[in-house]
């Protein structure tokens, strides 16, 4: 089968970028759909200056979940408008429904992050959640986005938490890449993975090692520095490279699977992919010293180590047996695990690494 890698057409980072937003709009079309809660987009006003005043803008909000119900809602809006071409500006569930409704819509999209909290803007997928907030599907495209605009200066001003999120997502990168070469899965693309992918997804991991205390200082500090940006570039850039020209495997297949407990549904995506990360590293028997390493990782910037830490309080083997069955669907990532991995399996796994990384 064939090596395959995808990308978004360009990426763009920098500090003050979001005030060229609309001369990179106006090389794609006249008319913009917006796709952005509205509390996303008063805090960006400033950032935008009158970028968008030669523009055609269409906003009409974001309902706050990529769900199938506001997909038909926002399409219904682009045919009604004739809008020619999607912005998404916010969160990793506003830029994942902007990619969706330009796909669905045949029009390019342009993504703009505010938060660095996933590497969800430069791929050709997006997650569908219910209306409540649980997974329920993967949507696939055929092209990446046609750009992915990120402003420094937006993320350093943004809460933290949502940096270290970003960096707790893109923890799992390596190690997702590693798991599918291993059992020789397909990529995300339905091919196999290039030696770059794997590259990009080790350099991933070793930025945040090197510059993770640093990044995370300078957010704190609300400053952009080299280390806020290389860090930024692996959270946006080379984890969606990573994970979509190499494949998920355990970590994002956990992820899912607590999603089916309410009292998750208030922590990050990368919180929960974070936990589903020592779960999967436990699941390979990974060497003592990269387990501890990556729950060191996780412990100094106060990412999940342990299910009370993503609020789960009733650990019953009902409750658990209902993450590890909806983890291991057929249709889920687990299945890229060069092992079978079995519920059974996945519970005692989860229990273990609850149990290390609550007593240290």
């Amino acid at each position: 089968m064939a090596r395959i890698m995808i990308s978004p057409s360009k990426f763009i980072l920098g500090r003050g970028e979001m005030g060229n937003l609309g001369e990179h709009i106006a090389n794609y079309g006249k008319k913009p759909l917006i796709v952005s809660h509205p509390d996303d987009y008063e805090r960006q006003k400033d950032a935008l200056g009158d970028t968008l005043k030669d523009l055609d803008v269409v906003n009409v909000g974001f309902g706050g979940e990529c769900s199938y119900k506001e997909l038909d809602r926002l399409v219904k809006v682009v045919e009604e408008e004739k809008v020619d071409i999607v912005v998404g500006l916010g969160g990793g569930k506003s830029l994942d429904t902007a990619k969706a409704v330009a796909y669905k819509t045949n029009n390019p999209v342009i993504v703009v992050p505010t938060i660095a909290s996933t590497d969800a803007p430069t791929s050709a997928l997006s997650v569908i959640y219910t209306e409540t907030g649980e997974f329920e599907d993967y949507m696939f495209f055929t092209n990446n986005p046609d750009l992915v605009l990120v402003d420094s200066d937006v993320i350093a001003k943004a809460p933290t938490r949502f940096l270290i999120s970003g960096m707790g997502d893109a923890l799992a990168t390596w190690f997702e890449a590693r798991a599918c070469e291993r059992s020789d899965a397909n990529n995300m693309s339905a091919g196999k993975s290039t030696k770059a992918a794997l590259a990009l997804a080790k350099t991933c991991y070793d930025t945040l090692l090197e510059d993770g205390k640093k990044a995370v200082a300078a957010c704190e500090a609300n400053v952009v520095t080299k280390s806020l940006e290389n860090v930024i570039e692996a959270a946006i850039l080379l984890s969606g490279l990573g994970f979509e020209s190499s494949g998920l495997a355990g970590a994002h297949a956990i992820h899912d699977g607590l999603t089916v407990l309410e009292e998750t549904h208030s922590v990050f995506h990368g919180e929960k992919v974070a936990f589903g990360t020592i779960v999967q590293l436990v699941l390979e028997n990974a060497p003592q010293e990269e387990l501890m390493e990556v729950i060191g990782f996780c412990k100094e910037f106060n990412l999940p180590t342990c299910l009370k830490d993503l609020g789960v309080e009733d650990l019953s083997d009902e409750r658990l047996m209902q993450v590890a069955v909806e983890a291991c669907d057929p249709d889920n990532n687990m299945k890229n695990m060069p092992f079978e991995v079995t519920p059974e399996d996945l519970c005692a796994a989860i229990r273990a690494a609850d149990k290390i990384g609550g007593a240290l």
